[in-house]
């Protein structure tokens, strides 16, 4: 029976917050101080604190200092809520929605930015289906959905030619493509709802702003010999509902983020690409261009503007009477090229590789206008807006 003396060391024990059992501070038993015995729960004390107020004061601080940091990414940043990134869970889902759509859409960033799904709707009437990817070679997705058997409709596969003409690699969108199949499992789509519902409310959650990714940016080249976190893309874009890509408007107005991103191109300089890689290219678009069709689909390339300063480095790895040329013959396809649309030249483009926001639209507004002449699977719309010119997208005038 215990004793009053041992009724009293446990009162005393409790007062301090050590429960019956528990292990002096700072030591845990282990099965290795057991052996030949089961595990038992383990138990620790819990100290007397003033928990309650403790927790009070950890919220207030936590969201203090949470609205603190969006106050920054608004404020000084120039983030925004509704700005709901990309990811590989985003492109899955659009992908398997272009398995049954009327049109989709696949390429590098160029043909993302420079597409106004909008534009595009209010025009004919349908909405395409956006599956391109930032860094892409477009002729990797252009087979993805000739081995998809469900896939009927028009693609539009855009190019920067030095992109879809490369040797080997997909680039960015290779994981996109390797984890398609993981990524419609409740896990990646519930993470990916959630983010979404998030991104919507909260600006700071901008992936290309983390802190781990904006810290490193201050590397200018400080490491010798080492690769600078200077040299990489930066944010760009922004993006929206139906994976909505358009030019981040500080790209237009901040000089030293403008005059960064062009940096970051590095001029688009690549070396001559041998004439053997782009017939090889050209055979395997053709391959593929002849799969979607004989299921009922089409295929029509579309080539988006450049900048001067970037184009006459593309023209010297890969001339055009080179690549975009033979592929239409080679692939015997259709094919739009900024050149030959007389609304779209000298448009705006802040980082010489893509369009502003607003000349997405004009873009969009004239490749389509060319696109419902080549494809009877389009019609412009009698109630559609009419044609759009370079004096609607003037170029936004930089701050400082």
């Amino acid at each position: 029976m215990p004793s009053s003396i041992s009724h009293s060391k446990a009162r005393d024990a409790e007062v301090r917050g050590v429960r019956e059992g528990a292990l002096p501070a700072g030591l845990r038993q282990t099965a290795s101080h057991r052996p030949g015995q089961a595990q038992p729960v383990p138990t620790r004390d819990i100290p007397l604190r003033p928990w309650v107020k403790m927790g009070v004061f950890a919220f207030a601080a936590t969201t203090l200092m949470t609205a603190a940091w969006e106050w920054n990414a608004r404020t000084n940043i120039g983030l925004r809520a509704g700005d709901i990134d990309d990811s590989p869970q985003a492109w899955a889902e659009a992908r398997r929605a272009a398995s049954s759509a009327e049109v989709a859409i696949v390429g590098d960033s160029r043909i993302l930015f420079d597409t106004d799904l909008d534009r595009f709707e209010k025009m004919t009437g349908v909405r395409p289906v956006q599956a391109a990817i930032v860094g892409t070679n477009g002729r990797a997705l252009l087979e993805n959905f000739a081995n998809d058997a469900k896939f009927k409709g028009l693609l539009i596969v855009g190019m920067a030619d030095t992109s879809y003409f490369r040797p080997q690699g997909v680039g960015i969108g290779g994981p996109y493509l390797k984890s398609f199949n993981k990524n419609d499992k409740p896990s990646q789509l519930t993470g990916l709802w959630l983010d979404r519902w998030l991104q919507n409310y909260l600006a700071f959650m901008d992936s290309d702003y983390r802190l781990s990714r904006w810290a490193p940016r201050f590397d200018n080249g400080w490491r010798k010999g080492t690769d600078s976190p200077y040299d990489d893309v930066w944010k760009i874009s922004e993006t929206f509902p139906g994976r909505q890509y358009f030019m981040w408007d500080r790209i237009e107005t901040d000089p030293y983020l403008q005059g960064h991103a062009r940096y970051a191109w590095h001029g688009f300089k690549r070396p001559p690409l041998p004439r053997a890689v782009a017939d090889k290219v050209i055979e395997r678009s053709a391959e593929a261009v002849r799969r979607i069709r004989a299921r009922g689909g089409d295929v029509i390339f579309v080539r988006p503007p450049s900048a001067p300063a970037l184009r006459v480095n593309e023209e010297k790895s890969l001339p055009r009477s080179v690549g975009w040329d033979r592929l239409l013959v080679g692939a015997n396809a259709k094919g739009i090229h900024a050149d030959d649309l007389p609304q779209a030249q000298k448009l705006v483009l802040p980082e010489l590789s893509h369009l502003s926001r607003k000349c997405a639209a004009v873009f969009t507004d004239a490749y389509v206008r060319r696109l419902v002449e080549l494809t009877p699977r389009l019609k412009l719309r009698a109630d559609a807006p009419p044609p759009l010119g370079r004096t609607d997208c003037a170029p936004a005038l930089p701050k400082g």
